[in-house]
């Protein structure tokens, strides 16, 4: 998997979650909320791109 920006690799882990595993995805996600300015608008700019946008909100609703 290709890295261009934390937001956007967040959403491709979502994408291919199957693939990873939810616990290594739950885990990404954990890291990225602990960055010194995590962009969740960005996070779902990229999910609504990778359609990934209603598996996503969820788990960002819950972190917020």
């Amino acid at each position: 998997m290709r890295i261009y920006s934390a937001e956007k690799t967040l959403a491709d882990c979502f994408k291919f979650r199957n693939r990873m595993g939810m616990d290594v995805v739950l885990e990404a996600l954990k890291l990225y909320r602990k960055r010194q300015a995590p962009q969740f608008n960005k996070v779902l700019e990229y999910a609504r791109i990778c359609r990934v946008e209603k598996v996503i909100r969820p788990y960002l609703e819950a972190v917020l």
